[in-house]
């Protein structure tokens, strides 16, 4: 199979675990980052350990889930990119694996299947973000980048977050309100842990674009409101205490107002 350099169909399930190791902007910071390529297609393989190469991170590689165990036990990689069809074991068996012994990170699921199914495996495997094939190399390595400017995990912080009635864990990305799941996409996710972070304190939308978006607030644009509209109808709509408040003139804030003020515990 050809592999283009803008434009790549790979084929069979892939799965990118992504560790936030680091929270820095510049593109220097790049540099340091370790990835593990687990792959038994060999034309695949050097496809991906070239375009990431040119996009200066630093590449291993193997094709057996077993050795990717073993040497994410001895090393600290910031990026594993995981094939599902590798010759030992499931990629997804992988995965679990792997977050069992502790790895923290966040999950891009690359994909050519659409169903449904399809994609809540993958998430129950750990994903918390996917790219349908073919995709564009450019929009990976955006959606790479975009990953890695998560706060870092490392082992020994809170991996919860509970404020009130909901609960989240930032590790497998999966939220309830009450002991109901509530699925959300990433963006709503992030600005979610944002609002729960931030527990009963007032946010203007210039500072949710700023930390949620990464960009300069633009007041001409309604995309803070329609997103914090979406959030509300999966975390506030079924029930009847709304947390997710309008404060006027300023923007939004999370709060239980039947309960006397409190802050996030972790």
């Amino acid at each position: 199979m050809k592999l283009f350099s803008l434009r790549s169909y790979i084929p069979a399930t892939s799965i990118l675990l992504l560790h936030t190791c680091s929270n820095k902007k510049d593109h220097a910071s790049i540099v340091s980052m370790q990835i593990l390529i687990v792959e038994d297609q060999e034309n695949i393989k050097e496809f991906l350990r070239d375009s990431l190469a040119q996009a200066n991170y630093t590449v291993q590689s193997t094709d057996l889930g077993k050795q990717a165990e073993k040497l994410c036990s001895e090393n600290q990689f910031d990026l594993i990119i995981l094939d599902v069809g590798l010759p030992d074991q499931t990629g997804f068996q992988t995965a679990q694996n792997l977050r069992a012994s502790g790895f923290l990170g966040a999950i891009l699921m690359l994909t050519a299947y659409t169903s449904l199914a399809d994609k809540v495996k993958g998430l129950d495997a750990g994903a918390d973000d996917y790219l349908l094939k073919p995709f564009d190399l450019p929009e990976l390595l955006a959606r790479v980048r975009a990953l890695l400017r998560r706060p870092v995990i490392t082992k020994g912080q809170p991996t919860m977050l509970s404020y009130s009635e909901l609960q989240m864990d930032l590790i497998n990305r999966k939220v309830h309100r009450g002991g109901v799941a509530v699925t959300l996409t990433t963006k709503e996710f992030n600005l979610l842990e944002y609002f729960m972070r931030n527990a009963e304190k007032p946010l203007s939308r210039s500072e949710i674009s700023e930390k949620v978006w990464e960009l300069t607030f633009d007041p001409d644009s309604n995309v803070i409101d329609v997103y914090v509209n979406f959030l509300r109808k999966k975390v506030d709509s079924t029930f009847d205490k709304k947390m997710i408040q309008t404060v006027l003139g300023v923007g939004y804030v999370l709060k239980d107002t039947a309960k006397p003020t409190q802050s996030v515990s972790k």
